[in-house]
């Protein structure tokens, strides 16, 4: 399942439907990212995202259907929201199911390494009463390439 939208999410909630039926699966690894309070020395009080629906859908689809590829796992789920965020509120959760944990560790790290380089979401942040657009990190770009 993938998720791009404001509403915000439930960890609980995202985590039974996970594992709902699911009696195949001894795994069950989630990441859940929120904002936080600094960012790269600068106090943050506020996160915008924006995204291009369309794009956005096709480049998650695209990153779990690799992960597919590369370990044996069962349920994947992304959800990322967008619009206007806080200090403290979800911002993303990847939950993946396998048979065994390696596989599930490892798809879920590869999904988020990804997810923070490949998929084409704009952040502002708000800082001290300013607005910075967030560049993507060149130590997120080197995770990404290990793989």
């Amino acid at each position: 399942m993938i998720r791009v939208s404001e509403p915000d999410f439930n960890v609980a909630d995202e985590i039974a439907l996970l594992e709902a039926d699911n009696s195949q699966d001894g795994a069950v690894v989630t990441f859940t990212g929120r904002v936080r309070q600094q960012n790269d020395g600068h106090d943050v009080t506020g996160l915008f995202l924006e995204h291009y629906p369309a794009m956005t859908e096709k480049s998650l689809l695209g990153i779990v259907e690799q992960a597919k590829e590369k370990w044996r796992i069962n349920r994947v789920s992304v959800i990322h929201r967008v619009g206007q965020l806080y200090v403290g509120d979800n911002i993303v959760f990847v939950g993946v199911t396998s048979k065994h944990r390696g596989d599930a560790f490892a798809a879920a790290e590869y999904i988020m390494d990804y997810l923070k380089v490949q998929a084409p979401f704009w952040k502002k942040e708000t800082r001290s009463g300013q607005d910075a657009w967030v560049e993507a990190k060149t130590s997120d770009q080197q995770k990404a390439q290990q793989w």
